[in-house]
């Protein structure tokens, strides 16, 4: 249970009180000192946050809360407020797919007060008159098309990543988590057509061959026009970076588009990635991570500084300008049993503001990987598409 700062939190306190359940407290601003986090309390990643608030009128506290309670990868998706003052703030949280419960609402309110006398009829009708010419309208806050990103874009991957997106009108990205290359080009060909990328982890590759393996696979990419994508997750100092990119067995400049990276290794640990783009690790999907908000922060500053990051694998709405990454999507499964957490097309694409998503099971551990990357596909767009839709909720 968590309190609306600051008015709220009372209320919340008597109902943790109550009901046994842990209560976390949501600062206004961290602490320079002490832990330092907006949210205090004990709570594991992954679970339900109730939210309480005392008055909603346009609902903006509720939206500012909301968004730094799910960075620390807490679920929020019922509200109780005491007072709904009928302006519009419980349409747009509703729309926003939230459960809204309130005990009142000011039309009840007043209703009651004038039966007991505590205010007149004179005073009811100003009070209706006012709620009637004061309904404040929201304009829902939508993502970049597309097409927009690709005016803006600097870098030759994110222009070729857009480009393949729009000419296949797919943002579906295939995680070819496999073993062998025989599975690993069998799966290449099915899923090709009808992806942007294909995600690799050469490193697991147990009969790895270069002749044998990427040769082939580079074929398989010009053929269905797809991008290589090798989630090295690169996280070391710079030097050793460069020749884990460069050298070994694997070569990965000499193939791949693009690359995932940790920032842990400050900014110019991404330099040495200069004929390729940068996805940058700012969150990870398994449940425990340690990539806090304030880590994601801090990793978000290198990235959007950096001129060979075109974007962030991330949980969480990242800026505009960096294209998002989302792993752990999947249509069946809310989880796998190792911690792994699973999002929705529909909800990474509206909530989030997705630009690209990875599947990993849910295509290569299907009886027909095909039908699924297709299906993968058509969701993935369809969730982009409805997206971009701007709607106006009045109360």
């Amino acid at each position: 249970i968590c309190g609306v700062p600051y008015a709220a939190l009372p209320m919340a306190t008597a109902m943790s009180l109550e009901s046994y359940i842990p209560l976390i407290i949501k600062r206004k601003e961290a602490k320079s000192y002490g832990t330092k986090k907006l949210i205090e309390g004990i709570y594991q990643k992954g679970q339900n946050c109730l939210l309480v608030e005392d008055v909603i009128t346009s609902g903006k506290s509720l939206l500012e809360t909301i968004p730094e309670i799910e960075q620390e990868d807490l679920k929020v998706s019922d509200i109780v407020v005491v007072l709904d003052r009928e302006q519009g703030g419980k349409q747009l949280l509703e729309g926003k797919g939230y459960r809204v419960h309130t005990l009142f609402n000011i039309s009840e309110v007043c209703d009651i007060l004038q039966e007991t006398g505590e205010l007149s009829d004179e005073e009811v009708k100003r009070i209706q008159d006012f709620l009637q010419g004061n309904h404040i309208q929201f304009e829902e806050e939508t993502r970049s098309s597309y097409e927009q990103k690709l005016e803006t874009a600097q870098h030759s991957v994110s222009k070729k990543l857009l480009e393949t997106a729009l000419a296949k009108q797919s943002n579906l990205i295939a995680s070819a988590d496999v073993t062998t290359t025989q599975e690993l080009l069998e799966l290449a060909e099915k899923v090709g057509p009808h992806v942007i990328a294909l995600k690799t982890h050469i490193d697991i590759i147990s009969d790895f061959d270069y002749e044998k393996t990427i040769t082939p696979l580079k074929a398989i990419a010009a053929k269905h026009q797809f991008l290589l994508m090798e989630d090295r997750k690169f996280a070391d100092i710079g030097n050793t970076q460069e020749l884990q990119f460069t050298s070994g067995v694997f070569k990965i400049t000499n193939w791949a588009d693009f690359v995932t990276s940790q920032v842990i290794g400050g900014f110019e640990s991404l330099d040495c990635f200069k004929n390729v783009g940068v996805v940058a690790i700012v969150g990870m999907s398994s449940k425990g991570a340690l990539t806090t908000a304030s880590y994601r922060e801090e990793a978000l500053k290198v990235a959007l500084s950096h001129p060979n990051v075109i974007g962030g694998v991330s949980q969480n709405k990242i800026p505009e300008d960096l294209l998002l990454f989302t792993p752990g999507v999947n249509l069946a499964d809310s989880g796998d049993g190792k911690g792994q957490q699973y999002n929705t097309p529909e909800h990474v694409f509206k909530t989030l503001h997705t630009d690209f998503i990875i599947v990993g099971r849910g295509i290569y551990k299907s009886d027909d990987p095909e039908a699924s990357a297709i299906t993968y596909k058509t969701e993935g767009w369809n969730a982009y598409i409805n997206s971009l839709d701007k709607k106006t909720i009045q109360g």
